[in-house]
């Protein structure tokens, strides 16, 4: 009896502390740093200064979140679960309704904390999203055509790609090509012919992707089937669809958390696939958000946000070509992760990098830097010489060259002067020639986990990079020095050793330089 009676405390003290806030407060040891979170807070990366509460449950600030943190001083966070955390009095602080969180120790560096977390609790799966995303530029139609997407302007797109003489890569038809959502036929009155042209960009070099969402028009036959067969989420407490408010209006929206609604889901993509002859998705929306257990219910009892993020991602491993925007762990799963969309400014540009460190950092390697010059089309529209600065897009063109990935939207050739066109041109010339490197190190993250992109402090410990955001280290060879503002002078730190620049020079390392950077250079350093 004694036996039964402690058992059933235990399980009663078990019952009332679920859900309860659990606090850990983690002070940072003397010269400690963390990153982690969330990807669009690399610019505030290592946490120096305060930072409000932020939900993972509920907010990502349009990108990636991941529950992991890792220290210079090889210490790490992690759970399974989303928690809350906030940076205050030089202290990270979690607070979780699930568990007490620890911190753990693996080492004593950043690289060491982050391969012993990723190894543990993301272990890379082997296997790679398709290799063109790697070797080429890839195109996005969105901010030439925003919601008029058409075949006659997308195949006029595609042509000047090639006779402006920049390597052919994916294409991505975005938003608007469909009937509405939740329908996957083409807009007859904007696409006479989809299947030939897809069939004829294909043969002009081009893998073509097609704009997807979780969102279903609610006045529509699809929603009708969808809700009989239980297919969408559910208003809180009530047999009804939810009712969801997105950027595009309020739209019933799918459960993936149901096998059943999930498969559905997947058999039409292949269906598209098979008769049109697709490609891949740009797979949009999921964003934690949508989803809140307050106001929805869903198939999986007890589902979180990020459990409907989680399934929206599944559907990508279905297909090597595919894109994100949102995301929920998965981290070394072949998905490609796009930075959320940037405005036009000198700030946008100088966080591309310590937001592609940060992705690095949670376990995304496979990771491409937003569009260039950003996807907020509004930036691009009355576009005259007078107001428009052309040296931005082409310092945004730079940062994106030694990235793993590089992506056009906005044409190059309609905003800008024949001079940095022809700069604009070269650079995704060089990124085509450095694709064989990048691949290389692509294939090495799909078996040990290990970022393409690297922070300096994870590269080269105890050198004093801790607080370095506008270089980084592309594999172990090549240290990348883009600019980042509106001057054409910058200083690089070197690590130790003999490095050869760009332009041919040797310089002696463990030193900082100042160098000059006109338009048309692309600092980098070859590690000898």
């Amino acid at each position: 009896m004694r036996k039964i009676a402690f058992s059933f405390i235990c399980l009663l003290l078990t019952v009332l502390s679920y859900g309860q806030v659990k606090e850990t407060v983690i002070s940072s040891e003397p010269g400690e740093y963390w990153w982690g979170g969330v990807v669009a807070f690399g610019s505030r990366m290592p946490y120096l200064q305060a930072v409000n509460e932020f939900d993972l449950s509920l907010q990502n600030y349009n990108n990636q979140v991941v529950p992991l943190f890792v220290s210079n001083k090889g210490r790490y966070v992690w759970s399974d679960e989303p928690f809350k955390f906030e940076v205050k009095d030089n202290a990270l602080i979690v607070r979780s309704e699930y568990e007490k969180i620890n911190v753990q120790q693996a080492g004593s560096t950043l690289r060491e904390a982050y391969q012993v977390a990723c190894m543990k609790h993301f272990p890379p799966s082997g296997t790679l999203p398709d290799e063109l995303f790697f070797t080429m530029p890839q195109y996005n139609t969105w901010i030439e055509l925003m919601y008029n997407q058409n075949q006659e302007d997308i195949l006029k797109y595609a042509q000047a790609i090639i006779d402006n003489d920049f390597p052919q890569g994916v294409l991505m038809i975005d938003d608007n090509w469909q009937k509405y959502y939740g329908n996957f036929d083409f807009r007859p009155e904007k696409f006479s012919d989809p299947k030939g042209m897809i069939e004829k960009l294909h043969t002009m070099g081009f893998k073509v992707m097609l704009w997807i969402c979780p969102f279903v028009s609610a006045d529509s036959p699809e929603y009708r089937e969808l809700r009989a067969k239980g297919y969408l989420v559910k208003q809180k407490g009530s047999d009804s669809p939810a009712i969801i408010n997105w950027w595009n209006g309020q739209s019933a929206c799918y459960d993936f958390t149901n096998p059943d609604a999930f498969n559905h889901y997947v058999g039409l993509l292949r269906k598209l696939q098979t008769e049109y002859g697709v490609d891949g998705f740009k797979l949009d929306a999921g964003d934690n958000s949508f989803y809140d257990p307050k106001r929805i219910d869903s198939y999986k009892k007890d589902a979180t946000s990020v459990d409907h993020t989680l399934a929206w991602l599944r559907i990508g491993l279905e297909f090597p070509f595919n894109e994100y925007r949102a995301g929920w762990k998965m981290g070394g799963q072949p998905l490609v992760q796009r930075l959320g969309d940037k405005n036009y400014s000198w700030g946008a540009v100088q966080s591309l990098i310590p937001e592609m460190i940060a992705a690095g950092l949670l376990g995304y390697a496979y990771t491409c830097p937003d569009m260039i010059g950003g996807g907020q089309f509004s930036s691009f529209l009355n576009i005259d010489d007078k107001g428009f600065n052309q040296r931005l897009i082409v310092r945004s063109a730079q940062i994106h060259t030694l990235m793993p990935m590089m992506q056009f939207s906005v044409a190059p050739w309609r905003i800008l002067n024949e001079e940095n066109l022809k700069i604009v041109q070269g650079m995704s010339r060089l990124h085509e020639q450095f694709g064989n490197y990048i691949i290389t190190y692509a294939k090495e993250a799909s078996k040990t986990g290990e970022p393409i992109v690297r922070h300096m402090e994870y590269s080269f410990p105890g050198q004093g990079f801790e607080l370095c955001k506008d270089q980084f280290m592309l594999g172990d060879k090549y240290l990348v020095a883009p600019v980042t503002t509106a001057e054409d002078v910058r200083t690089v730190k070197l690590p130790k050793g003999t490095w050869k620049d760009d332009e041919g020079k040797k310089h002696k390392g463990g030193k900082t330089i100042t160098i000059n950077v006109p338009l048309n250079r692309l600092p980098y350093f070859e590690k000898l």
